[in-house]
């Protein structure tokens, strides 16, 4: 009787030790190089097929192997057999590089920074569902690309409109050039509506409307019954936030337009006029011309962003979000007259000529006036953390970084020479810098003219050669600002991509252009208010609109799985073979730009925490130029993530103070209109 107990014993235990999920491990670290870990599993017992439900976004449910993972993060992963029957495990691959501990300990610092910046305040109080959910699907021509020269006409239905599809149907037939015919099958269920006519023509590569309109290629559309939530390979839902760093800097310059009376439309003029130098007076106190301010502004702004930037967003939010960039610069152009004629305001100038202002000093000064002396010295110290943390990341680092991997894209001799480059970048960063405001003005008032025409006159080049694609282009950018598709968020999440990218760019309401434009020559604070505020439609209005027609009109919009600078560089490049060298080279002019008005913003916001000594200003910069051979030569995601950030973290304090001082600069900005029109202001004589 006991051998008989003994012997079911060992068998129920076999059964139920086989119905066990056993997994084994492999993790590899191939390389010292970051985000490139591998952790592959082998599982035993239940029932295959498996399941793999990993906290990695981009691994697949079908997948037993995730790969390109963070080094030093912990992934946690749920297997499931067929069955129900499921484990979960977590991992870490181990760090076995400098760079690749750096990288894993700022990537949970990353996410905690991104969970404010891109917090999303109405989803969080259930005004609307942020999942993205896809009510159609739509059939495109199989093998679909904007470089297809072909022509394809749909030769028969084979479901009539309206008629419930099943997976796998056959659902039409269409026909090439070269008279081949393909069968269409349907890839989900649910009903079908005819984007085509019978016999007629879906694509045609010599047609240039088919090549601008959005969805030219796509020849129907099944309805599901219930719309389907659009999931990350792992499973996750996907989300359309509106992230509360938009919100609150569209919020801010909406408000300032208002404040101010339309600023940045009744102000154009006059702000050219300032620009031109028909106002600058020789004697008046401060370093630079209003144009050399507004240079030194410019170049920390046009860069990267307008040409990566734009193709992120037409590529997210397709040809109408161009149309909300356009209108976010312009709401973005009275958030800069009102920060940078405080900036000018409250400036300190001490005895040797040297000018302290922008934020850190309105903000602390400004606030005191209003007795909240307190508030104001928190709020300016930490603006003043905030951008020496973003003038090492987003403003040094991030560019040297960007600039090497386009050139060396481009000119594969420099393909490992990271360091080397950062050092010749360095030398001539320093070169500028170790000069000052005045020299760094000097360079930004002859490079910035420079790239910008090089860039606007290759646009307009491309825009020429197929400037019969204007009437669609422009159709596009409305009818895909005021009516998109669901897949792209329908109208909110095409404003809110055209929105994000517009403020990213032109750092409206970040206040670093202020401590640039507090340098400038003038008497009159507003004066500085009105240059300043070209600069959101230089950078938003003109180059990033331009970017993104070159996309629609030569149909690169249309391009799913690229974004980013390489989006642009082929856009380009199918007109212009040579040109994504050209733009390679622009890429550096706008990094080194970028660089040098970063160094000044940086070093000024250094100075306000350790002291104004010359000495403490030289120690800025020597690691500055330090953080430009490291951004060149080492792969440092996050932190480079982390840093950029802080660009836009900067606006927490600085809008707080521009909303509390608003109504002084209104007072000043009224006293300064009536100075204009009764001619009281100082004029150069040959242009008066």
């Amino acid at each position: 009787m006991k051998n008989y107990i003994s012997s079911i014993f060992l068998l129920f235990s076999f059964v139920l030790f086989s119905q066990e999920l056993v997994v084994k491990e492999s993790i590899y670290n191939p390389s010292s190089n970051i985000n490139d870990g591998v952790i592959k599993l082998e599982v035993d017992g239940g029932t295959p097929p498996y399941q793999y439900k990993w906290s990695n976004q981009s691994t697949p449910l079908t997948a037993n192997q995730a790969t390109n993972l963070v080094e030093g993060l912990t992934y946690m992963v749920t297997i499931t057999d067929s069955n129900g029957l499921k484990v979960t495990k977590q991992y870490k691959v181990p760090t076995q590089a400098i760079t690749e501990f750096f990288n894993g300990v700022m990537t949970p610092a990353v996410s905690a920074l991104g969970s404010v910046l891109f917090w999303d305040p109405f989803a969080a109080i259930g005004i609307y569902d942020p999942v993205a959910y896809s009510d159609v699907k739509r059939i495109a021509i199989p093998g679909w690309s904007p470089e297809l020269q072909d022509k394809f006409i749909l030769k028969q239905w084979l479901k009539s409109e309206g008629q419930d599809v099943k997976k796998g149907d056959e659902i039409a037939v269409i026909s090439k050039k070269d008279g081949t015919t393909e069968t269409i099958i349907s890839p989900v269920n649910g009903k079908i509506k005819h984007l085509a006519k019978e016999g007629g023509v879906i694509y045609n590569s010599e047609n240039q409307e088919h090549v601008i309109e959005q969805g030219a290629h796509i020849l129907a559309e099944i309805k599901y019954d219930e719309p389907v939530i659009i999931t990350h390979p792992n499973g996750d839902p996907q989300q359309k936030a509106i992230p509360f760093i938009v919100v609150w800097l569209v919020i801010g310059a909406a408000f300032f337009t208002l404040r101010m009376g339309f600023i940045n439309i009744r102000g154009f003029r006059h702000s050219l006029d300032l620009a031109r130098g028909k106002y600058d007076d020789p004697d008046a106190p401060g370093q630079v011309t209003h144009f050399q301010a507004l240079a030194t502004a410019v170049s920390g702004t046009v860069g990267l962003g307008n040409i990566a930037g734009v193709g992120v967003a037409v590529s997210l939010g397709g040809a109408g979000a161009t149309f909300w960039m356009i209108v976010c610069g312009l709401l973005g152009m009275s958030s800069k007259f009102v920060e940078c004629t405080l900036g000018v305001k409250y400036r300190n100038i001490l005895p040797d000529g040297r000018v302290f202002g922008g934020p850190m000093n309105y903000l602390r000064y400004g606030l005191e006036k209003r007795n909240l002396k307190g508030f104001g010295k928190v709020l300016a110290g930490v603006f003043a953390v905030l951008a020496v943390g973003a003038s090492f990341g987003g403003g040094n680092m991030f560019q040297a970084n960007q600039s090497f991997e386009q050139l060396s894209g481009q000119f594969p001799a420099l393909q490992g020479n990271g360091f080397w480059f950062g050092i010749i970048t360095a030398i001539l960063v320093g070169v500028v810098i170790i000069g000052g405001i005045n020299s760094i003005a000097n360079v930004t008032g002859r490079v910035v003219p420079i790239m910008a025409s090089i860039y606007i006159l290759a646009a307009l080049t491309v825009i020429i050669i197929n400037i019969e694609n204007i009437g669609p282009a422009f159709a596009a950018i409305v009818d895909g600002a005021f009516s998109p598709s669901a897949l792209r968020g329908g109208v909110i999440g095409v404003l809110i991509v055209g929105f994000q990218r517009a403020a990213f760019s032109n750092e409206a309401g970040v206040g670093s252009a202020a401590i640039a434009h507090s340098t400038a020559k003038t008497n009159h604070p507003p004066s500085e208010g009105f240059v300043a505020l070209l600069e959101p439609f230089i950078d938003t209005v003109v180059v990033c609109t331009l970017t993104a027609l070159v996309l629609i009109f030569t149909g690169m919009h249309e391009v799913e799985g690229m974004a980013g600078a390489q989006l642009t560089s082929d856009a380009f490049g199918s007109v212009l073979s040579w040109f994504p060298y050209v733009l390679a080279l622009a890429v550096f002019l706008f990094a080194f730009s970028t660089m040098i008005s970063w160094s000044y913003y940086g070093m000024r916001a250094w100075t306000y925490l350790f002291g104004k000594s010359k000495k403490v200003e030289f120690v800025y910069k020597m690691l500055f130029l330090v953080f430009v051979v490291v951004g060149a030569s080492v792969s440092l995601g996050a932190v480079l993530d982390f840093s950029d950030m802080m660009i836009l973290a900067m606006s927490f304090p600085n809008i707080i103070g521009l909303y509390l001082m608003s109504g002084e600069v209104k007072r000043d900005l009224d006293d300064y209109l009536i100075k204009l029109k009764a001619n009281l202001l100082y004029k150069k004589k040959e242009e008066a």
